[in-house]
């Protein structure tokens, strides 16, 4: 463990017996920000305030969910690292980072593998860690030219709240056509998932207002996300789609409000 936030209440909360622990918040190696031909990479130990700056300087769309993951003791306790490996279909860092197209390095020993990080969840609160491994660092390939990002978390308080969705998009534009299409979103399903349908509909199509209404329609059906306390199963397919609605909208320049959108403070 590093921060311990969320291992913290397994036992002072859950009452979890956890066995012997190793402390890693204080290996320096895991905690390194630097890029290597362009590509970003994060140690897994890095705080999360520290991964949230680096990334947002990376990728300046991941700013709300800097702003809003979490308080400020949290953020600077807590790592990234450590956000990836709780598994939380919840998390709010995972789609943003499945739609940037984030690769984990996992390690054991003298062997270094790298997964993407889509592939890293194979069920519900699982990862692909196999015995003896821990995650070395993330990697982000450098943002393709044209790239448009946008990541928005929506829960029912606006601070320091669980996410009931929170959805990620990478887009390429050109020509007003979409090249390319990565779409991620948690609270959908019992992991973080990419939107698979509603990225092949998008792909090579024009960025105009009868795509996005497809892409809607086909959004809304997609996931079968969960009845539960922060929001009913309906609610959560209308909110995916009215997110992406708001992604084209910004990139239009038509002010979010008249959709009934709250613009980014």
């Amino acid at each position: 463990m590093a921060g311990a936030t969320d291992v913290g209440l397994w036992v002072t909360k859950q009452l979890r017996p956890i066995g012997d622990m190793i402390g890693l918040g204080a290996v320096p190696e895991l905690k390194a920000i630097h890029h290597d031909a362009g590509t970003l990479v994060i140690g897994a130990g890095a705080s999360l305030t520290d991964a949230f700056a680096a990334l947002v300087d990376f990728e300046p769309g991941w700013a709300d969910i800097a702003r809003r993951f979490a308080a400020p003791p949290i953020r600077n306790a807590g790592t990234l690292g450590g956000n990836l490996a709780n598994a939380s279909p919840i998390g709010d860092s995972m789609p943003g980072l499945i739609a940037l197209d984030a690769r984990v390095l996992l390690r054991r020993g003298e062997r270094l593998r790298r997964v993407p990080l889509e592939d890293f969840y194979p069920g519900y609160q699982q990862t692909a860690l196999e015995p003896g491994e821990f995650i070395q660092a993330l990697e982000l390939p450098p943002a393709p030219a044209g790239r448009l990002f946008r990541c928005w978390k929506i829960s029912r308080r606006f601070d320091q709240d669980i996410s009931t969705v929170c959805g990620a998009f990478a887009l390429t534009l050109a020509d007003g056509h979409v090249g390319d299409a990565r779409i991620a979103f948690g609270g959908m399903a019992a992991t973080p998932r990419r939107a698979l349908i509603t990225e092949a509909l998008l792909l090579g199509q024009r960025w105009a207002a009868d795509t996005i209404s497809d892409a809607m329609a086909a959004l809304a059906e997609e996931f079968t996300p969960l009845d539960d306390l922060r929001a009913s199963a309906a609610y959560r397919r209308q909110v995916a789609a009215k997110l992406l609605q708001r992604l084209w909208l910004e990139a239009s320049g038509v002010p979010v409000s008249l959709c009934g959108l709250e613009p980014l403070p």
